[in-house]
């Protein structure tokens, strides 16, 4: 078996947005180091249940609206 192939796995603190923090192991930073989050499973609307935006790049969700406005229509 090869030695030195695996990376460096170590203790380090997971900060949540919320401000609470609990430890686990990685392979991110060092040694004792501490991870900002900027998103986590609080205030994720995937993990809460929100609202999902649709980010319409380059008109292609209004042109699709569009052009299928009245495809499924029941009259």
């Amino acid at each position: 078996m090869k030695t030195e192939i695996h990376p460096d796995y170590h203790t380090i603190t997971v900060v949540m947005t919320d401000g609470t923090e609990y430890q686990t192991r990685s392979t991110w930073g060092k040694e004792g180091d501490k991870l900002n989050l900027d998103i986590d499973p609080k205030s994720h609307p995937a993990w809460t249940g929100g609202t999902q935006q649709v980010l319409d790049r380059g008109g292609r969700v209004s042109r699709f609206q569009k052009k299928f406005s009245g495809f499924l229509k029941k009259d």
